[in-house]
Protein backbone atom coordinates (compact mmCIF):
# COMPACT_ATOMS: atom_id res chain seq x y z
CA UNK A 1 0.00 0.00 0.00
CA UNK A 2 1.00 3.67 -0.88
CA UNK A 3 -0.05 5.64 2.23
CA UNK A 4 -1.92 5.92 4.81
CA UNK A 5 -5.79 5.28 4.47
CA UNK A 6 -8.15 8.08 6.10
CA UNK A 7 -11.07 7.45 7.77
CA UNK A 8 -13.35 7.84 4.51
CA UNK A 9 -11.51 5.43 3.11
CA UNK A 10 -11.47 2.76 6.08
CA UNK A 11 -15.11 3.43 5.58
CA UNK A 12 -14.84 1.93 1.74
CA UNK A 13 -12.29 -1.02 2.93
CA UNK A 14 -14.63 -1.88 5.69
CA UNK A 15 -17.94 -2.87 3.74
CA UNK A 16 -15.36 -4.77 1.62
CA UNK A 17 -13.53 -6.66 4.64
CA UNK A 18 -17.17 -7.68 5.80
CA UNK A 19 -18.49 -8.70 2.43
CA UNK A 20 -15.76 -9.14 0.22
CA UNK A 21 -15.64 -7.97 -3.41
CA UNK A 22 -18.04 -6.16 -4.38
CA UNK A 23 -19.70 -3.92 -7.14
CA UNK A 24 -18.92 -0.14 -7.03
CA UNK A 25 -22.86 0.09 -6.98
CA UNK A 26 -23.49 -1.60 -3.64
CA UNK A 27 -20.45 0.14 -2.06
CA UNK A 28 -22.18 2.87 -2.56
CA UNK A 29 -25.76 1.25 -1.50
CA UNK A 30 -24.06 0.62 1.72
CA UNK A 31 -22.34 3.34 2.72
CA UNK A 32 -25.49 5.57 1.50
CA UNK A 33 -27.69 3.52 4.71
CA UNK A 34 -24.84 3.99 6.74
CA UNK A 35 -23.32 7.30 6.50
CA UNK A 36 -25.31 9.01 3.82
CA UNK A 37 -22.69 9.61 1.29
CA UNK A 38 -23.94 10.00 -2.25
CA UNK A 39 -22.44 7.93 -5.50
CA UNK A 40 -20.13 10.68 -6.50
CA UNK A 41 -18.63 10.74 -3.09
CA UNK A 42 -18.25 6.77 -2.47
CA UNK A 43 -16.89 6.96 -6.35
CA UNK A 44 -14.00 9.24 -5.53
CA UNK A 45 -13.30 7.80 -2.19
CA UNK A 46 -13.33 4.35 -4.26
CA UNK A 47 -10.70 6.17 -6.86
CA UNK A 48 -8.48 7.37 -3.60
CA UNK A 49 -7.35 3.68 -2.57
CA UNK A 50 -7.58 2.22 -6.01
CA UNK A 51 -4.88 4.94 -6.46
CA UNK A 52 -3.20 3.90 -3.06
CA UNK A 53 -3.44 0.50 -3.95
CA UNK A 54 -5.85 -0.69 -1.13
CA UNK A 55 -8.50 -2.05 -3.88
CA UNK A 56 -8.31 -3.48 -6.61
CA UNK A 57 -10.92 -2.80 -9.81
CA UNK A 58 -11.67 -5.14 -12.43
CA UNK A 59 -14.34 -5.09 -15.32
CA UNK A 60 -17.08 -6.03 -16.21
CA UNK A 61 -19.22 -4.55 -13.52
CA UNK A 62 -16.49 -2.28 -11.74
CA UNK A 63 -16.21 -5.11 -8.95
CA UNK A 64 -13.95 -4.13 -6.26
CA UNK A 65 -11.69 -6.22 -4.16
CA UNK A 66 -9.75 -5.68 -1.23
CA UNK A 67 -5.72 -5.67 -1.78
CA UNK A 68 -5.23 -5.26 1.94
CA UNK A 69 -6.72 -7.26 5.13
CA UNK A 70 -8.18 -5.67 7.61
CA UNK A 71 -5.34 -7.41 10.49
CA UNK A 72 -2.92 -5.84 8.23
CA UNK A 73 -3.96 -2.18 8.61
CA UNK A 74 -5.04 -1.92 12.00
CA UNK A 75 -1.31 -3.23 13.08
CA UNK A 76 -0.26 -0.18 10.89
CA UNK A 77 -2.94 2.23 12.09
CA UNK A 78 -2.20 0.81 16.19
CA UNK A 79 2.33 0.89 15.11
CA UNK A 80 1.64 4.45 13.69
CA UNK A 81 -0.49 5.55 17.16
CA UNK A 82 1.92 4.23 19.27
CA UNK A 83 4.75 6.11 17.44
CA UNK A 84 3.31 9.03 17.52
CA UNK A 85 1.71 9.63 21.08
CA UNK A 86 3.65 6.92 23.21
CA UNK A 87 7.27 7.43 21.53
CA UNK A 88 6.88 4.29 20.16
CA UNK A 89 6.59 2.63 23.74
CA UNK A 90 4.11 -0.31 23.64
CA UNK A 91 4.84 -0.31 27.14
CA UNK A 92 3.56 3.40 27.97
CA UNK A 93 0.28 2.56 25.56
CA UNK A 94 -1.03 -0.17 27.61
CA UNK A 95 -0.54 1.94 30.84
CA UNK A 96 -2.44 4.74 29.30
CA UNK A 97 -5.01 2.36 27.91
CA UNK A 98 -5.73 0.65 31.27
CA UNK A 99 -5.44 4.13 33.25
CA UNK A 100 -7.84 5.21 30.72
CA UNK A 101 -10.19 1.91 30.38
CA UNK A 102 -9.70 -0.59 32.92
CA UNK A 103 -10.43 -3.86 32.27
CA UNK A 104 -12.27 -7.01 33.88
CA UNK A 105 -10.75 -9.95 35.41
CA UNK A 106 -11.61 -12.09 32.08
CA UNK A 107 -9.85 -9.52 30.18
CA UNK A 108 -6.72 -9.27 31.86
CA UNK A 109 -6.10 -12.86 32.19
CA UNK A 110 -6.89 -12.83 28.63
CA UNK A 111 -4.46 -10.52 27.69
CA UNK A 112 -1.72 -12.12 29.84
CA UNK A 113 -2.28 -15.38 28.12
CA UNK A 114 -1.85 -13.57 24.70
CA UNK A 115 1.30 -11.89 26.30
CA UNK A 116 2.46 -15.60 27.17
CA UNK A 117 2.07 -16.88 23.44
CA UNK A 118 3.74 -14.51 22.05
CA UNK A 119 7.03 -15.01 24.00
Amino acid sequence: MESKLFDSELKVMQVLWEQGPLPARAIVDVLSQRVGWNKNTTYTVIKKCIEKGAIERTEPGFICRALIGEDEVQQSETEQLIDKLFGGSTELFFSAFLKGQGISEKEANRLAQMIREKE
